[in-house]
């Protein structure tokens, strides 16, 4: 069993881990070593998941690839890895984004580069362990393990003075929130005797202690989602940063509050969330309204994007919660996309950053007859964000707008409000930064993206595409498992 899983699941988990070990053993001058390290380990762990894909089986909701490890034994605490058509392609996107990452910091990342190395693999190791992670107590302690390497990298390596206040933001927003998900898994554990979530999801709970849990749960997941009012550590958090700090907290880390509650609290406790809906339905429309409006009137090309990628996530819990194969199905597709199109954008802005050493919108314009190619590449970007059809966004959102309407049309119009805000700052963005007239008294020297900055762009613009135009392979895969969970909280 355990050669099996070597195989599947712990390939992808234990790479990273024994990538980020071995530059530990090389001294800090030899940096080109180090770095071809951590981009090989990055390497072959994204060759793990395509081969779980063939061998995946999508005519089945259970979890595959499964593996038992005793952890806690006295307390019947194991170590629970699998997959299902649900979890299969956020690994995906977490091996693909990391590579990607230590790319991005290959010239930038001068200082600490053994570090920034051990501390990129660390994260993708956690993070692909949360999504092969089938026991709720691991599931607490592997988030919120998440946020340290996050906050190393925006402390050591982000690009203002403000970088430590937000890192300590970042870190204590999402370490307050989770306290009372802990509660709630010591809760479950003393009623079941484990914390084996199949076990969890066939025990059950009576409706007042099912709205306790709920609710416990809730403040951890809405804090990473992040939701209104609990999303000022996210812009924050993005602005300091560096730019491949950006791309894998837009890219992973905003998803494992949506996630969690996919894979916890819809299916586990479904008469609270039957019963809580309009308590999410609110501040998700409120959100939608307010971050797209307030994207209008920032001024740092990084904080337009990251509030931009909060009202993304709130149209998501939208669809999650309107408890219909379209909105759940539907949901789970702009997460995907998020990953690809936010990313890009935040590479767009860092490669401007990169030659201008600025971020502020007032100093752009001009830029399409100076640097053809980077204008084509931001264009082909702002359209997946304006979810225009074509484009890996339009999708999934649509079919959350269904979704949504099928619970709630006032609801549904406000999300629609949201998509045409989201096209106004999206064109806005690109004409402040592209179109207009150049500035020469603030910007003078222009290069287009070099070879190396083209290679990274080019499999977010295959990505978007691809998933534009033949989107069909996502919902083959995942149906079963969407389907599965609307019928075990009997929503349908």
């Amino acid at each position: 069993m355990l050669e099996q899983c070597y195989f599947d699941l712990s390939g992808p988990i234990l790479c990273p881990v024994l990538g980020s070990i071995t530059p530990l053993f090389i001294p800090n001058s030899r940096i080109r070593p180090i770095r071809l390290i951590g981009l090989c380990a990055s390497l072959i762990t994204f060759l793990y998941p395509p081969v779980l894909r063939i061998q995946f089986d999508p005519s089945t909701a259970k979890s595959q690839f499964v593996e038992s490890l005793r952890w806690l034994p006295y307390e019947n605490i194991n170590f629970y890895l699998g997959i299902d058509g649900i979890s299969l392609f956020f690994v995906i996107l977490t091996t693909f984004l990391i590579p990607i990452c230590i790319l991005v910091g290959w010239s930038g990342m001068r200082s600490y580069g053994k570090e920034y190395i051990t501390a990129s693999l660390i994260r993708e190791f956690l993070m692909i362990a949360v999504f092969c992670m089938l026991d709720p107590l691991l599931f607490y302690v592997l988030p919120e393990s998440v946020p340290i390497p996050m906050f190393i990298i925006i402390g050591v390596w982000g690009s203002r003075q403000r970088k430590i206040k937000a890192a300590y933001q970042f870190f204590l927003y999402t370490l307050l929130g989770s306290v009372f998900m802990l509660l709630a898994i010591l809760l479950i554990l003393l009623q079941t005797g484990t914390t084996d979530l199949q076990i969890s999801l066939t025990t059950e709970f009576s409706e007042r202690r099912q709205i306790f849990l709920w609710i416990a749960s809730f403040a951890s997941f809405a804090v990473k989602v992040p939701m209104v009012p609990v999303h000022i550590w996210s812009p924050e958090a993005h602005v300091e940063a560096p730019t491949a700090g950006s791309v894998i907290l837009a890219g992973i880390p905003l998803k494992l509050g949506t996630y969690g509650f996919l894979r916890f609290s819809i299916p586990m406790f479904p008469e609270a969330t039957l019963c809580s809906t309009p308590f999410i339905y609110t501040p998700s429309a409120i959100a939608i309204i307010y971050t797209s409006s307030t994207t209008l009137r920032q001024i740092d090309l990084k904080k337009i994007i990251a509030y931009s990628s909060v009202a993304h996530m709130n149209l998501v819990t939208i669809g999650m919660f309107s408890r219909n194969i379209q909105g759940i199905g539907g949901s789970i597709l702009p997460m995907s996309s998020h990953g690809l199109v936010s990313s890009a954008l935040f590479l767009c802005v860092g490669v401007l950053y990169d030659r201008h050493k600025t971020r502020l919108v007032r100093y752009y314009g001009g830029s399409v007859s100076t640097m053809p190619n980077l204008p084509t590449i931001f264009f082909s970007s702002t359209l997946a964000n304006m979810s225009s059809p074509g484009t890996s966004s339009f999708i999934g959102e649509f079919l959350i707008l269904v979704g949504a309407f099928q619970r709630n049309s006032l609801v549904a119009t406000l999300a629609a409000l949201g998509m045409i805000l989201g096209a106004a700052y999206s064109l806005w963005l690109y004409n402040r930064a592209v179109s207009g007239n150049l500035k020469p008294d603030f910007l003078h020297k222009f290069s287009d993206p070099n070879g190396r900055e083209v290679s990274i762009f080019i499999p977010f613009l295959v990505g978007v595409v691809w998933m534009g135009v033949h989107p069909k392979v996502f919902p083959d895969c995942m149906h079963t498992s969407v389907s599965n969970l609307v019928q075990h909280g009997k929503f349908h």
